[in-house]
């Protein structure tokens, strides 16, 4: 008994004073292994309903056994999303149609379920740790595995979730990590894409250690300084009571320290929790703005007689947010118009699997229009988005998936604010959207006030909004919800204000138009509408219609217009052949239409003059015939603009705020030109008939990449004639081909309509040329060196460029895959 006793001391001793700090994440993105089962048939799901997996501990069979030889699955990386590589599908379903007729879903049981296997090793070394899995994403529902144990399930296809896997680690053998997505039940009515889409990591503390998004930090800034306020929530998963010291300082941008050391100690009972309370001053602060998104990091360290158990950074912003409602939205004290668009989170070619640099690629264009915030429409968004919009300046109102305040419902709701709440660009919280069903009545109103009242508790610094497309109405959660969001009604908001004047107002989804890039006919053949603001659905409006009568408005906080860009599915307001939205101010692939520059106008600071259409003729499908009268667009915040075709003059127009100008035109092939004046500065823009295409130009987003695998290129591809002149109307088939250390993950042309592939799995990479245009998206491989990209057509000569593959100072490490790498 002595010598059990004794035992047991030491194992708890060895337990207890594991050497920190040992926090560690681990990126588990590489090599994983794919293969579809099915949803109807057993027998081709590897017999996953009839074998015994939760019998035993550990007795897990089929796939889901550690010894199941899985050497002819497939073998990918994430993030993956299987939807985007599926056919076009033309059957009448709405739940189809909606999610851009890929063949996933409840209909198509043979490619609804998706299994995935990552083999890994664990040093014994660090066997007195903890471990934990954490999937920052699965679409959709998904069960996991580890060493055949069942370790637990996700229901929502956007929230994180982490599960403690340290009792089932092998420290000694290799460790089989298994993951059943069912991707047959739709959660929205978009594209969704199917998969383990977003990252995934192996994260490692010591026993005690701050706590999964554990931090919280709050600001406060006036006369010069800035309080920071610290919340830490620490656990201790040994058995034994301790006593620990948390230790906080704050670093700016560069590293440098900027405040002094503040210390708490705190007690834990064995296997209890705290959270403590750390204030800091910070003189002469830098405050996050969209100008200037400066960012500081506090540095957080537990101590343990003088040994550091833990640490952590954690990045944040100071900025005060007021929201006023007659006043609207201040940042820092400066009033903010909000200029924001609604967006989903897919992309051209990659569908939801977006890298990270095409979150920042995204954000970039957006504010090159001079778009100052993001809707997270409708779900939690990926953490690089908001890295993006933290690090280029971009307020974020931050959507929770759906209403409910079910365990499953609140759990969710709770895991999007704790781990977005340390997010400068996060300004506002969003309960839901359009819940038609229950946002007029009591059950709505008893949902929001349990969901506003758990907000609170958990970010007492922010307010909660509701996107509510009822109109002037309050009965409901607009009664209980802060600050009222306006789903379209754009009409009914001075009423609504004028009986509730102490509720701030916003539109919280505004305008749809709908366009298509490059077109300027009505195809209902072709599913095209005019890439003019002039087309919109019943309950929307124009851009100008619901910006115009509305900037002015001190108490009007501004709005989101539907949406940033086009998206997958929604495919308004024709069905088949259409298999993505209109609604996108830019294309699928981020190429703008005329509305970007009637925004841009209007939201930046840019000189703008942009004219439309295009000047060519018939052999397009909207082009014109000699003679034909054709409307001509300008927008641009000139003060006037003049316009001339073939050097003659066709009159000059006062440009009226918020507005845009337009001309009858008869069309004569030739020069179309504006020459505008902006504060006595003179503008010029054109557009010019121009011939056949002669020669591709290659217009990359840069051309020195990082080699860490995951970096990409936005290869934007056009052509000229003989003459240099841009073919804006080309259709072009080209071909893509790549050389050295990367690989193309996808291309697209902004065709709302076209059933090409967005991927070759047999490397045969093309696409067609959409209005003059096209994109590539290149992602680098692990080594320095070279990618040589070549595109070629018919009648065209081959065009190269390489681009630059350099090592830089990538934080992440990855997940040991072999047995020497781990021990």
């Amino acid at each position: 008994m002595r010598i059990l006793f004794l035992l047991l001391v030491m194992v708890l001793s060895r337990w207890v004073t594991a050497q920190g700090p040992s926090r560690e994440r681990i990126s588990m993105d590489r090599n994983w292994k794919f293969h579809f089962g099915n949803a109807s048939d057993t027998r081709l799901d590897f017999n996953y309903n009839i074998n015994y997996n939760l019998s035993k501990a550990g007795s897990a069979k089929g796939c889901i056994a550690p010894d199941f030889n899985d050497s002819a699955w497939r073998k990918l990386d994430l993030p993956h999303d299987w939807a985007v590589e599926q056919d076009f599908v033309n059957i009448k379903n709405d739940g189809l149609q909606d999610h851009g007729f890929r063949a996933v879903g409840g209909l198509f049981p043979e490619k609804s379920i998706g299994w995935y296997r990552k083999s890994f090793f664990v040093s014994a070394r660090d066997s007195g740790n903890r471990f934990s899995i954490h999937f920052d994403g699965i679409f959709r529902n998904s069960k996991i595995y580890l060493n055949g144990h069942y370790l637990g399930n996700n229901e929502s296809g956007y929230s994180e979730f982490c599960l403690n896997v340290t009792d089932y680690l092998n420290f000694h053998k290799k460790n089989e990590l298994v993951v059943r997505v069912d991707a047959s039940q739709y959660e929205g009515w978009f594209y969704e894409g199917a998969g383990i889409y977003r990252h995934v990591w192996l994260e490692k503390t010591g026993p005690v250690h701050i706590a999964e998004n554990g931090t919280y930090i709050r600001t406060n800034s006036a006369n010069g300084s800035a309080t920071v306020l610290v919340e830490t929530d620490l656990r201790n998963n040994t058995f034994q009571a301790s006593l620990e010291q948390i230790e906080c300082y704050i670093l700016d941008r560069n590293g440098k320290r900027v405040t002094g050391t503040v210390t708490v100690s705190v007690s834990m009972d064995a296997g209890g929790s705290v959270k403590s309370r750390h204030q800091l001053s910070v003189n002469d602060p830098i405050l996050w703005s969209l100008e200037n998104p400066y960012r500081y990091k506090l540095v957080t360290l537990v101590k343990q007689d003088g040994r550091i158990m833990d640490s952590t950074t954690t990045s944040f912003g100071i900025r005060t947010i007021t929201i006023d409602p007659e006043k609207g939205l201040f940042l820092n004290g400066k009033p903010v118009k909000i200029h924001g668009v609604c967006c989903h989170q897919d992309h051209a070619g990659v569908g939801s699997a977006v890298p990270d640099a095409l979150q920042f690629y995204r954000i970039r264009l957006l504010k090159e229009m001079g778009v100052n915030a993001y809707r997270t429409t409708h779900h939690p968004p990926t953490p690089e988005l908001l890295e993006a919009c933290d690090e280029l300046g971009m307020l974020v109102l931050d959507e929770n998936r759906l209403i409910g305040t079910s365990t499953e419902y609140m759990s969710q709701f709770e895991r999007l604010i704790l781990r977005d709440r340390n997010h400068p660009s996060v300004y506002m919280w969003s309960i839901g959207n359009e819940e038609g069903w229950i946002h007029s009545n009591d059950v709505g109103k008893r949902m929001a006030l349990t969901l506003i009242q758990r907000q609170k508790e958990l970010d007492p610094s922010r307010l909660s909004t509701y996107a509510a497309d009822n109109g002037n109405y309050r009965p409901g959660i607009n009664e209980v919800i802060p600050v009222r969001g306006f789903n379209y009604r754009i009409t009914s908001i001075d009423d609504y204000h004028r009986e509730n004047p102490g509720q701030p107002v916003y539109g919280s989804e505004t305008g749809s138009t709908v366009c298509t890039r490059g077109i300027y006919i009505k195809d209902t053949v072709n599913g095209y509408v005019p890439d003019h603001d002039i087309t919109y659905p019943s309950w929307a409006s124009t851009a100008e219609q619901w910006w115009k009568p509305n900037a002015d408005k001190d108490w009007f906080m501004g709005g989101f217009v539907w949406t940033g860009f086009d998206y997958r599915g929604e495919p308004t307001p024709y069905g088949w052949p259409c298999i993505n939205s209109h609604f996108g101010i830019m294309d699928v692939c981020g190429f703008p239409k005329n509305n970007y520059y009637y925004y841009q106008s209007w939201w930046s600071d840019k000189d703008v003059l942009q004219i439309s259409p295009h000047w060519n003729g018939s052999d397009h499908p909207s082009g014109w015939k000699m003679n034909d009268s054709v409307s001509v667009w300008c927008n641009s915040n000139a003060e006037e603009v003049e316009l001339k075709l073939n050097g003659k003059s066709l009159g000059k127009k006062k440009m009226e705020k918020n507005g845009h100008l337009e001309w009858k035109v008869r069309y004569i092939p030739g020069k179309l030109e504006a020459f505008g004046i902006r504060n006595g500065k003179k503008l010029y823009a054109s557009v010019e008939t121009s011939g056949k295409s002669y020669k591709i130009l290659l217009n990359p987003d840069r051309t020195t990449i990082q080699a860490d695998g995951e970096d990409i290129c936005v290869m934007n591809i056009s052509v000229v004639d003989e003459k240099g002149r841009e073919v804006s109307t080309a259709m072009n088939q080209l071909y893509f081909t790549l050389e050295g250390n990367g690989k193309i993950i996808g291309v697209g042309n902004g065709d709302p309509s076209s059933h090409e592939p967005d991927q070759y799995a047999d490397g045969k990479w093309k696409r067609r040329l959409f209005n003059g245009k096209c994109q590539v998206i290149i992602q680098s491989g692990d080594q320095e060196g070279e990618i040589k990209f070549k595109a070629s057509g018919e009648g065209m000569t081959i065009e190269t460029l390489t681009l630059i593959l350099t090592r830089g100072k990538s934080k992440k490490t990855f997940v040991a895959e072999k047995a020497n790498q781990a021990f």
